[in-house]
């Protein structure tokens, strides 16, 4: 019987081999981005083994869909020992040769404390934030400010305040305060709601404004639906928020999306949104904008059009495609350089 082992890249074909246990069938489950001429898996002398092409990716998560006696389930697979926690679960991945984790996850980070309040609005439930503070940073000291969207997940999965923390203690990044927004209702927060974006840039950064002395422009960022809603609060609530950094922002657009998702219920509202962003001409407070988006994701080129009606319209925009696909660990690999240029320009160097 032939060993099996974890992927491999060969001659440009990554090759899965899996050890039979009694299966039918074994299939492979990834992004529909990622072009499979076959998912299904041949198994020989004991082992499935499947060959695909090299996608344009660092790297790529999946799962194994086997069926046996007892039915047909998912699961990871079992001669790859690399996994990674996601939004839905964890998930086998496929490292590439030339893909690094970014420096920061392993390098001294600053400490920090952890404060939970919650910000009555116009939506119908208070918002939840948690604040994250440096320890050297005293409550009543002026440091600027970081939102991020869908905080308490972001943070688990792509480790914001650890890159924070990283960075500080690097003298990269001044010392700052993080909140991390917790999405109560979030199809219908973070779907253009004009409720919403009224509660978290004008009550919620006044509630933050009377518990913390905040510096400095605030910054506000998010992925995926959060992308979106960080570019229209960071719209709304300029000048005050002087910098925004979207992740694969939800930029639907009719001429793109119509087919693929206008049954979503907040579609015509997104739409609608994104369309005014786009056709504006002319900005009287430019914000800094850093997006990211992957290569192969299908609203890369929504993301396109947008960056390029923002510098437009006199916002100053950088635009990275990388080449991974719509999740947190991607999300994560782009947080420096990408989010640390956007704060370095809103926030300065250390001392400065």
């Amino acid at each position: 019987m032939r060993a099996a082992d974890p992927p491999k890249v060969l001659d440009g074909v990554v090759r899965f081999r899996v050890p039979d246990a009694g299966y039918d069938s074994v299939e492979l489950m990834c992004d529909r981005a990622i072009t499979l001429p076959s998912n299904a898996f041949r198994l020989h002398d004991g082992v499935w083994e499947l060959r695909v092409p090299r996608p344009p990716l660092r790297r790529f998560e999946y799962q194994l869909s086997v069926r046996d006696a007892t039915g047909r389930r998912d699961i990871l697979d079992p001669s790859n020992p690399a996994t990674v926690p996601t939004a839905f679960g964890q998930r086998s991945v496929c490292e590439l040769p030339g893909y690094r984790p970014p420096w920061w996850l392993s390098a001294p980070a600053a400490g920090g404390t952890w404060a939970a309040l919650a910000v009555d609005g116009e939506v119908d439930d208070p918002v939840p934030v948690t604040m994250w503070t440096p320890t050297c940073l005293p409550d009543d000291r002026p440091a600027p400010l970081l939102l991020v969207h869908d905080g308490p997940e972001y943070d688990l999965l792509a480790r914001v305040t650890q890159y924070c923390g990283a960075l500080i203690h690097a003298a990269t990044l001044p010392a700052h305060r993080v909140a991390l927004l917790h999405p109560v209702d979030r199809d219908a927060w973070y779907s253009a709601s004009p409720r919403y974006l009224r509660t978290e840039v004008e009550a919620g950064l006044a509630a933050l404004d009377q518990r913390y002395a905040v510096s400095g422009p605030v910054v506000v960022m998010g992925a995926s639906l959060g992308g979106l809603t960080a570019l229209l609060a960071g719209l709304v609530g300029a000048p005050r928020i002087g910098g925004v950094f979207s992740q694969s922002g939800s930029f639907f657009r009719v001429v793109r999306d119509h087919e693929t998702v206008s049954g979503y219920r907040y579609y015509d509202r997104i739409t609608a949104h994104v369309g005014a962003v786009l056709a504006a001409r002319h900005t009287d407070h430019p914000l800094r904008i850093g997006l990211t988006c992957g290569v192969l994701e299908e609203n890369v080129a929504n993301n396109r059009d947008m960056a390029a009606s923002l510098r437009r319209a006199g916002h100053r925009v950088s635009f990275t495609e990388v080449p991974d696909l719509h999740n947190y660990t991607a999300w994560r690999d782009c947080l420096d350089p990408g989010l640390t240029e956007v704060l370095r320009d809103c926030w300065g160097a250390p001392g400065k």
